[in-house]
């Protein structure tokens, strides 16, 4: 090793002990990586894609702390592919120029792949990813893109149709706790060296405040650990008080441009049209607690007032409309208690959504051609004389009860009904009253009614696959089609799903099910080796890693099956199977073993 090595070789070993603990403890293969099964699970499509090193374009969208970076270095441990980094802050069209010339120079010499991580993609703008969109196209640069926000809404629709968007959510409470645990075991990286104990509550604690974000978990951990006293011993306790200190204040996923920002707000106003004070306490507080304007909820709540509530409650936007008045004269913090009323005053509301009858009026003006005013309902003080405008019209105050029936509508709409009290409220009570006079005025009017109007992965869609999987299929007949549709019908099936099918015959579930779950994956049991031949070669067709994996055996050998066919241990999400055990002489121990084979709550 040259001078030059050894001193790159110090320097890199330097900053890994001076790296934060979350860096330091980053996981460097699929096996060290904890959480996320839906995804990178025993057996599904993009842990086989990756030990498999025939990884395509994918998009990690979650929050922060849930492994989208670490997935990334993961692929870059592995891929024998040049593995190149770019952060969407700082890199530009030039960056991406320079990466795709070399891209493309170590293709044509040494037919070798290029693999860009581009950290924070929805950070560049159009023209940014459209510099990289032919290169992604003709396969010289294999995109991994890593977003906090929504793909569907902040990365070019065509970058995204050659993806597959792969969510990863929070982490749960235990995968926390494993995490904790590794770090602190973790001679080399963590403190495995040093006599560090937590107290489980303490590290109950902390996994709980970190709200699923594995990077504030470890760094409340490192700030403990580092800023506690040894005792006599040298050992460091890590207790309740140590632990409420390191990390006082929960981590609360929410962000004000972002997806948390509309899912939030989305939630407060579903619990209010849904009239759960308590959960819309709850999302008020979330909203608050994250800075939300609270110009912002007030504006949401005067429009709810008269969306969801109008007029079974009129005094509804009369109390949001003095709440935020008040909100505007007191502020924060005290303003939050005119916020609180407000929402707790909505969600206890009676509810209506009797004023959508304006956009099926605003429907008809749309779609109707004819809409004269009625001649005695036109101005009278320009025209009466030569046009007879105003002529015939009844003065409602003039009769009793200040209402007469005459034609308000024009003549083609005569009968239509926009307007639909509820039953509850103040609607109810004037119910009754609309409907008889709607009743008496068209009694009135001689004109004919009109008729009224009115009323945790993506993959972009292969047309090519599945117009061959339907011509698959079509040949088993009407019947078994409609005998696959039941099955698969009484199923909620989810595209990552891993499905077994235990009785692949022509394939007519099994082809279903890699159209159904092509994030997951199919393996099918055939009982003989001309059925097994058969599915393989029409498998063929398929690109090798959404193919199902076929077994050849009987039921009883099916887990020694599995076990020889994987080098992980696979558990099903789903198992299907059309006449699987009819022939069986131990249906309950055949029932029995194919538990074995399924994932809690499959």
């Amino acid at each position: 090793m040259s001078e030059a090595d050894l001193f790159a070789h110090a320097q890199e070993e330097r900053f890994n002990r001076e790296a934060p603990l979350a860096a330091r403890m980053r996981p460097r293969t699929l096996e060290e990586f904890v959480g996320q099964d839906h995804v990178v699970g025993p057996g599904r499509l993009l842990r086989r894609s990756i030990q498999a090193d025939r990884l395509s374009s994918v998009i990690f969208y979650g929050p922060p702390g849930t492994g989208k970076t670490t997935l990334a270095m993961v692929i870059a441990n592995t891929t024998r592919s040049r593995f190149v980094t770019l952060n969407a802050v700082l890199a530009g069209v030039k960056d991406i120029r320079s990466v795709t010339e070399e891209a493309q120079e170590r293709r044509n010499l040494y037919a070798q792949r290029t693999i860009l991580f581009v950290d924070e993609v929805h950070r560049w703008n159009k023209a940014q990813q459209d510099a990289l969109l032919p290169w992604v196209e003709n396969g010289t640069i294999i995109m991994i893109g890593a977003t906090v926000e929504n793909p569907w809404f902040s990365v070019n629709r065509a970058l995204l149709s050659r993806s597959r968007v792969f969510q990863l959510v929070p982490l749960g409470p235990e995968a926390l706790c494993a995490i904790a645990r590794a770090a602190l075991s973790d001679s080399e990286r963590g403190y495995g060296q040093r006599k560090v104990e937590v107290d489980p509550d303490a590290l109950d604690h902390l996994a709980n405040v970190a709200n699923g974000d594995a990077r504030s978990l470890l760094n409340a951990l490192e700030l403990a650990v580092e800023t506690t006293e040894p005792d006599a011993d040298g050992k460091i306790v890590i207790d309740m008080a140590v632990a409420e200190e390191s990390i006082q204040q929960r981590a609360v996923l929410y962000d004000r441009e972002g997806d948390y920002h509309f899912d939030t707000i989305s939630a407060f106003i579903k619990s209010l049209r849904g009239s759960d004070p308590d959960a819309a306490l709850y999302w008020l507080a979330k909203m608050v607690y994250a800075g939300e304007d609270p110009r912002f909820i007030f504006r949401r709540m005067l429009i709810l007032a008269s969306e969801d509530v109008g007029l079974a409650d009129p005094d509804a936007l009369r109390v949001v409309e003095a709440a935020a008045a008040a909100f505007e004269r007191i502020g924060l913090p005290e303003g939050r208690f005119h916020l609180a009323q407000a929402a707790l005053y909505l969600a206890t509301a009676p509810k209506s959504n009797s004023t959508m009858g304006f956009f099926d009026a605003l429907s008809m003006v749309e779609n109707e051609k004819e809409g004269e005013v009625p001649t005695h309902l036109k101005d009278a003080s320009r025209d009466r004389e030569g046009f007879g405008h105003g002529e015939g019209y009844l003065y409602p105050h003039a009769y009793r009860d200040h209402w007469v029936a005459q034609q308000y509508l024009p003549d083609a709409l005569q009968g239509q009904v926009f307007y639909q009290p509820s039953e509850q409220g103040y609607e109810r009570e004037i119910k009754e009253q609309v409907e008889r006079r709607r009743e008496e005025q068209l009694a009135a009017m001689v004109e004919t009614s009109a008729p009224p109007g009115e009323t945790l992965t993506y993959s972009p869609r292969d047309h090519a696959r599945d117009r061959w999987l339907m011509r698959a299929i079509s040949d088993t007949g009407r019947r078994l089609g409609e005998v696959r549709d039941r099955v698969f019908a009484q199923m909620p099936i989810q595209r990552h799903h891993l499905i077994l099918d235990l009785n692949a015959g022509t394939g007519l579930l099994t082809w279903e099910a890699v159209r159904l779950a092509p994030e997951g994956g199919v393996w099918s049991l055939a009982r003989d080796a001309q059925t097994a031949e058969a599915l393989r070669q029409q498998a063929e067709r398929l690109p090798a890693l959404q193919r199902p994996t076929i077994l050849l055996g009987d039921l009883d050998a099916l887990p020694g099956l599995i076990a020889s066919s994987s080098q992980d241990t696979v558990r099903f999400d789903l198992i299907v199977g059309r006449n699987s055990l009819t022939q069986h002489p131990d249906k309950a121990g055949a029932a029995a073993l194919l538990a074995d084979l399924l994932l809690p709550g499959g």
